[in-house]
C-alpha cells in the first residue's frame, strides 16, 4: 500500500468510525415502537407466519443466561452464579414457555429446521440437564429431515459428555467462543481458557462426529496488539476450525457496566483497531477460509459458504445463517423472536420471566409491528448484509434520498450503483455498517445515536 493510499485509509476510518448498529435486524431493537405492539397482536402473527411457512419449519433459538464468572467484554444479557440449582427451575420455564408457542401454532408437534443454543453460557448446565431440556422441547416437534442444530461452548467448561449427550440429540455444529488467546488480553477481560482447552474440545467433538465447528474471535479488545492478535489467528488456524467469526469489539459501557474494567485507553483505535482486522483477515483468507457476509469466513466446503454461492445466507438475531426460515421463536430471558413481519423481545431479568410463566404469561415485553416502509428497507439491508449488494425500488429510493446520502460513499469507490443496483465494493466491505446506515429512515431521524450503539470500525 502507498502513502497516498494510506492516507486514503485514514481518512475513510476518522470519516466513518461513527456509531453505527451492527443490523441482526430492521428497525434495529432501540427504534422499536411498541405502543402498537400487544401480546394478541404477537401471537396472531406468529401463528400467520406459521401457517405460511409450515414445510419450511421454525428456527428456535434458546437463551441460556448463567455464567460462572464476568467475560468483562461480554455485550450478551447474562447471570452471574456459581450456584448451579438454577439449572432445573429456569429449563421448567423454557419448557412451559415452549409449551405457550405450541399452543399458539395450533400444531402438536410444529416442524423444526434449526436449534440454536446461547447464552450467557449454555455449557454452565449439567449435559442431562440439557438433555432434559433438549428432549422436552423434542417431545413436542418434528424434526425436518435437513435440520440444523448448533450450540455455543466455552472450551474451558466443555466437557466430553456436554459433547457426546447433544450430539445424541442431532447437534452437529458448535461455536468455541476464543475471543483472544493472549494471557494479559485474557487477564484484562476476565476469560480464562488456553490452547490445551481448545484442542481438547476440538478432538473430542471431531471424534464423536461433529461436522462444523466454529471459533469467535474479537479484534479490538483492550491490551490487544497487531502481535497478540496474528498469535492468536496462527493458533486458530492451527487448530483447523470450518468456520471463523472474526469480528470488532462493541465498546458499550454506559449499557455494559462491566466494561468499565478497563478504559479507552486500554482499546486499540481508528486506523490501529482497522490494521487488526485487515491483517488478522489476510492471514484467515491466505488459510483457505472464504469471506461471507460480514466478519465472517468458511472453509470452501462448509454450508455456510455454499449457502452465501447459492444466495440463501440469512442473517437475524443468531447472526448468520445457512438458511432462512420465516418465524424464529426465542426461548428464555431477553430472547428476540422474529415473525418477518414483527419482532417481540421477552424481558431480561430471570425473576421476571419465570414469574410471569408461572402465571401462564408469554413474556414478552415489547416489540415491533413492521409497516410496508420497514419492510422494504429491510430487504435492502439484508440483502447488503448477505449478498454485498441490493435492488432499489425506485419510488421509494428517489422520495427517501437514498442514493443522495451515498453520494460520498459512490466517489470514494466503496458503493457501485448500476441501475436499480447498490453494491458493495471490496474496498467498502469494510464499511458494510455505514453504507447500511444510509438506508436506515429510524436512524436518520433519530437523536444521541452515540448513546445506542457502538464504532462502526
Amino acid at each position: 500500500m502507498n502513502s497516498n493510499n494510506r492516507i486514503d485509509l485514514q481518512s475513510l476510518v476518522r470519516k466513518y468510525n461513527v456509531a453505527a448498529p451492527r443490523y441482526t435486524s430492521y428497525p434495529t431493537v432501540p427504534f422499536w415502537n411498541s405502543d402498537q405492539f400487544s401480546e394478541k397482536e404477537w401471537s396472531s402473527r406468529v401463528y400467520h407466519t406459521y401457517q405460511k411457512s409450515k414445510k419450511a419449519g421454525i428456527s428456535l433459538y434458546i437463551h441460556l443466561p448463567f455464567c460462572e464468572s464476568l467475560c468483562t467484554y461480554c455485550g450478551c444479557n447474562t447471570r452471574i452464579t456459581k450456584n448451579h440449582k438454577v439449572e432445573i427451575p429456569y429449563i421448567d420455564s423454557l419448557l412451559k414457555e415452549w409449551g405457550m408457542y405450541t399452543a399458539i401454532l395450533k400444531e402438536g408437534a410444529p416442524l423444526i429446521s434449526e436449534i440454536h443454543l446461547g447464552g450467557g453460557t449454555p455449557t454452565f448446565f449439567a449435559p442431562e440437564n440439557l438433555a432434559k431440556l433438549l428432549a422436552g422441547v423434542l417431545s413436542k416437534a418434528q424434526v425436518a429431515d435437513d435440520a440444523s442444530f448448533s450450540f455455543e461452548a466455552h472450551p474451558g467448561n466443555t466437557t466430553y459428555e456436554h459433547l457426546a449427550d447433544l450430539y445424541q440429540l442431532g447437534f452437529r455444529r458448535l461455536s468455541l467462543g476464543i475471543q483472544d488467546f493472549d494471557p494479559l488480553v485474557q487477564f484484562t477481560i476476565n476469560r480464562k481458557q488456553d490452547v490445551k482447552d481448545v484442542r481438547r474440545v476440538m478432538q473430542e467433538a471431531r471424534a464423536i462426529g461433529y461436522t462444523s465447528i466454529n471459533f469467535d474471535l474479537i479484534y479490538g479488545l483492550p491490551k490487544q496488539s497487531l502481535k497478540t492478535i496474528t498469535e492468536t489467528i496462527k493458533e486458530s488456524l492451527l487448530l483447523d476450525p470450518d468456520r471463523i467469526s472474526f469480528y470488532s469489539y462493541a465498546h458499550v459501557p454506559w449499557l455494559k457496566p462491566g466494561q468499565r474494567h478497563y478504559t479507552e485507553l486500554d482499546l486499540p483505535q481508528g486506523e490501529e483497531k482497522l490494521a487488526l482486522y485487515t491483517v488478522g483477515k489476510q492471514f484467515i483468507q491466505d488459510a483457505g477460509y472464504r469471506d461471507v457476509g460480514m466478519d465472517h469466513f468458511a472453509k470452501p466446503g462448509d454450508e455456510l459458504f455454499i449457502a452465501f454461492q447459492e444466495e440463501r445466507l440469512h442473517r437475524n438475531f443468531m447472526g448468520y445463517a445457512d438458511r432462512y426460515r420465516p418465524l424464529l421463536i426465542g426461548l428464555g430471558v431477553s430472547s428476540i423472536s422474529d415473525s418477518w413481519d414483527a419482532f417481540a423481545q421477552n424481558v431480561k431479568s430471570v425473576e421476571e420471566y419465570q414469574k410471569m410463566i408461572e402465571n401462564n404469561q408469554l413474556p414478552v415485553v415489547k416489540g415491533h409491528l413492521l409497516d410496508d416502509e420497514d419492510l422494504i428497507i429491510r430487504r435492502n439491508i439484508l440483502d447488503l448484509m448477505c449478498k454485498g449488494e441490493t435492488k432499489l425500488v425506485a419510488d421509494f429510493v428517489k422520495n427517501e434520498g437514498i442514493v443522495e446520502r451515498l453520494e460520498d460513499m459512490i466517489k470514494e469507490g466503496l458503493v457501485h450503483v448500476n441501475e436499480d443496483h447498490i453494491i458493495i465494493t471490496p474496498s467498502g466491505r469494510s464499511f458494510l455498517r455505514n453504507v447500511c446506515m444510509a438506508f436506515d429512515l429510524k436512524l436518520l431521524h433519530a437523536k444521541n445515536e452515540k448513546e445506542l450503539f457502538s464504532q462502526a470500525i
